[in-house]
């Protein structure tokens, strides 16, 4: 049976030899203040960011189509680099794209 006075920053309690009573000071209270302040916004950006992992690995792109591969457009047109050159280098380009 302990009996805490936020007031006085003290706490009292029947021991085996008498009361004891618990003392601390303004500053200590503050820093504990403090200290639980830090730990519970710590808590609440940790859940956020749990949350936030979840929802970006739930949105994972398809497996089938991953970095580095490339299905090309079925409409494309050749055009030579140099049409004076025979080496057959040739730009790839969509045959359908404006003229624009």
């Amino acid at each position: 049976m302990a009996v805490p006075n936020y007031t006085y920053l003290k706490l009292k309690m029947l021991g085996s030899n008498g009361v004891i009573i618990v003392e601390s000071t303004y500053e200590h209270a503050y820093d504990c203040d403090i200290e639980c302040i830090e730990y519970a916004e710590a808590l609440v950006e940790a859940k956020t960011l749990i949350v936030n992992l979840d929802r970006v690995g739930s949105e994972a792109p398809d497996s089938k189509h991953r970095a580095g591969t490339f299905e090309p457009v079925k409409a494309i047109k050749l055009v030579p680099v140099d049409p004076n050159d025979s080496n057959d280098r040739a730009l790839r380009i969509s045959a359908t794209l404006d003229i624009k």
